[in-house]
Protein backbone atom coordinates (compact mmCIF):
# COMPACT_ATOMS: atom_id res chain seq x y z
CA UNK A 1 0.00 0.00 0.00
CA UNK A 2 2.59 2.47 1.03
CA UNK A 3 4.53 1.86 -2.95
CA UNK A 4 1.00 2.83 -4.79
CA UNK A 5 0.48 5.77 -2.39
CA UNK A 6 4.36 7.07 -2.88
CA UNK A 7 3.92 6.40 -6.87
CA UNK A 8 0.27 8.17 -6.67
CA UNK A 9 2.12 10.95 -5.19
CA UNK A 10 5.27 10.81 -7.45
CA UNK A 11 2.46 11.06 -10.67
CA UNK A 12 0.76 13.98 -8.57
CA UNK A 13 4.07 15.97 -8.15
CA UNK A 14 4.69 15.03 -11.83
CA UNK A 15 1.44 16.11 -13.03
CA UNK A 16 1.27 19.47 -11.12
CA UNK A 17 5.00 20.66 -12.50
CA UNK A 18 6.03 20.24 -8.59
CA UNK A 19 9.22 18.14 -9.35
CA UNK A 20 10.32 20.63 -12.09
CA UNK A 21 13.66 21.52 -10.06
CA UNK A 22 14.43 18.36 -9.43
CA UNK A 23 14.08 17.14 -13.05
CA UNK A 24 16.13 20.28 -14.11
CA UNK A 25 18.99 18.48 -11.92
CA UNK A 26 19.24 15.38 -13.24
CA UNK A 27 18.95 17.08 -16.90
CA UNK A 28 21.88 19.49 -15.93
CA UNK A 29 23.86 16.92 -14.36
CA UNK A 30 23.85 14.97 -17.30
CA UNK A 31 23.85 17.63 -20.35
CA UNK A 32 26.34 20.46 -18.63
CA UNK A 33 28.20 17.87 -15.95
CA UNK A 34 31.04 21.32 -15.22
CA UNK A 35 28.77 24.04 -14.63
CA UNK A 36 27.07 24.96 -11.49
CA UNK A 37 23.20 24.54 -11.86
CA UNK A 38 20.90 27.52 -11.05
CA UNK A 39 19.57 27.42 -7.41
CA UNK A 40 15.72 26.54 -6.35
CA UNK A 41 15.10 30.19 -5.84
CA UNK A 42 16.70 30.91 -9.08
CA UNK A 43 15.32 28.01 -11.09
CA UNK A 44 11.85 29.60 -9.77
CA UNK A 45 12.11 32.84 -11.13
CA UNK A 46 13.40 31.46 -14.48
CA UNK A 47 10.50 29.85 -15.01
CA UNK A 48 7.97 32.37 -13.47
CA UNK A 49 10.03 34.79 -16.21
CA UNK A 50 9.33 32.30 -18.95
CA UNK A 51 5.77 31.36 -18.05
CA UNK A 52 4.69 35.11 -18.15
CA UNK A 53 7.03 36.84 -20.73
CA UNK A 54 5.87 37.28 -24.04
CA UNK A 55 2.22 37.40 -25.58
CA UNK A 56 -0.16 34.94 -23.44
CA UNK A 57 -3.35 34.83 -25.75
CA UNK A 58 -4.27 32.78 -28.56
CA UNK A 59 -5.44 35.28 -30.83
Amino acid sequence: MKKIIGRLWEFVRELSGDDAYERYLAYHGTAHPHAPAMTRRAFYLSEQRRKWSGVQRCC
